[in-house]
């Protein structure tokens, strides 16, 4: 899974600083910014494989979770019921006890017999040793049982890596694969992007942005008629100044529960209590 690729962020960033610095960003009515999804992922399969189906098209709405593709994993589910049978077998284990305990009751009786000098030191010392490796034999077997488990578990989790699930709620931006396409690992296959809320990183001129500061409020107004207005808040400010500019970004969220796209030019302003 590739999250934030670095050529989305550069894309964002040049589209903001070149905004900025078209008009270094101040208006009466605030400074402008472009507004951006809070999130948006590119997902791949981590191994080699062929798509056996995808379970979403562009623009479905999809929950943090759900399985949004998956490779043709048929070979890998038989592997996995074989393991899994196996690491539920305890007979070895069951088989294994029960001679250890046929092993302490044959012991038990040569030491009565012994005693009674019915039984010979020699006899007894087999018997010891008989149980010694019963013993060692019952713990084999656990230990093998375990080792079953781990290996039903790792092909378990093979088997989980041969599908892609979204890691958050959002909205399927993009696909890169067809049903039955052969794909590289790590090669980008879907792109999830989250618009509620949204994010838009402010290019504040210095003076300003000192006196900013993360939770305070930042009021966003969207193009169109009548100019909406929604209140936001400040998630971010940022450590470095742009030499440049001679502005600071600062990072404002915006709830955005009707869902408007991502990258409309909007004006942000701030309001400093004093």
């Amino acid at each position: 899974m590739t999250a934030h690729t670095p050529s989305a962020l550069t894309v964002w960033s040049v589209v903001t600083c070149l905004w900025s610095l078209s008009a270094l960003g101040q208006t009466d009515a605030g400074i402008r910014a472009i507004t951006r999804p809070s999130a948006d992922i590119t997902l791949s399969f981590v191994q080699p494989g062929r798509v056996a189906k995808v379970h979403f098209k562009e623009g479905d709405v999809v929950r943090a979770g759900q399985v949004l593709a998956r490779q043709d994993d048929a070979v890998e589910q038989a592997q996995l019921a074989q393991l899994k049978a196996q690491s539920e077998n305890t007979t070895q284990i069951r088989a294994s006890e029960a001679s250890l305990a046929q092993k302490k009751v044959d012991l038990e009786k040569l030491e009565i017999a012994a005693a009674r000098n019915a039984a010979t030191p020699l006899e007894v010392q087999h018997a010891e040793l008989d149980v010694k490796i019963a013993e060692l034999s019952t713990e084999l077997a656990r230990f093998e049982h375990e080792q079953a488990g781990r290996k039903y578990e790792e092909q378990r989790l093979r088997v989980d890596n041969m599908q892609i699930k979204s890691p958050i709620d959002g909205s399927v931006e993009a696909i890169h694969v067809e049903v039955g396409e052969s794909v590289n690992a790590l090669a980008e296959m879907v792109q999830i992007v989250r618009v509620d809320p949204l994010w838009m990183d402010v290019p504040v001129p210095l003076a300003r942005a000192v006196e900013l500061k993360r939770g305070m409020p930042g009021r966003v107004t969207f193009p169109g008629p009548g100019g909406s207005a929604v209140d936001g808040q400040i998630m971010s400010v940022g450590a470095v100044a742009d030499a440049a500019s001679g502005t600071l970004t600062v990072r404002v969220e915006v709830p955005n529960p009707k869902s408007r796209p991502a990258g409309e030019h909007v004006t942000v302003a701030f309001q400093v209590s004093r």
